[in-house]
């Protein structure tokens, strides 16, 4: 992962956040909000809830009827391997994919490595909202 490809996956103008929490306080709740506030469409991904951050809800990745940039994961480590067979797979067949970011605390350098050799940039164990800051300004 280098400077560029974080720079690339915050160009993304729609972003599958799969875990979106609807608890305000949590990360999986308040990076998405943030993300949504400095103009990104953000997608919850979340089986538990039917609607998140006023929008609804879906199941999983391959119910997001809307094209996705990036997909940004809240989910454990032990899941991502799954969550990123899913973005390759939509990356395939709807070509719309270019990330998969995992936020900070998560990371599976296997399933970074599949995401990769199919062509799409991937950020590992990094607070989405935190690079947000850093590189493009923010509160």
């Amino acid at each position: 992962m280098t400077d560029t490809d974080i720079d690339a996956l915050l160009d993304a103008d729609r972003i599958a956040v799969v875990g979106c929490s609807g608890t305000p306080g949590k990360a999986a709740h308040d990076v998405p909000a943030y993300l949504r506030e400095r103009g990104y469409d953000v997608v919850p991904v979340n089986p538990n809830r039917d609607e998140v951050l006023g929008r609804p809800a879906a199941d999983s990745l391959a119910d997001v009827s809307e094209s996705v940039d990036l997909v940004d994961v809240f989910r454990p480590s032990e899941e991502v391997s799954g969550i990123v067979d899913a973005a390759i797979e939509r990356s395939r067949t709807r070509g719309d994919v270019r990330g998969i970011w995992l936020q900070r605390g998560i990371r599976d350098d296997e399933a970074a490595a599949r995401a990769r050799e199919a062509g799409l940039l991937v950020v590992q164990d990094r607070c989405m909202k935190v690079e947000h800051r850093r590189r493009r300004g923010g509160e």
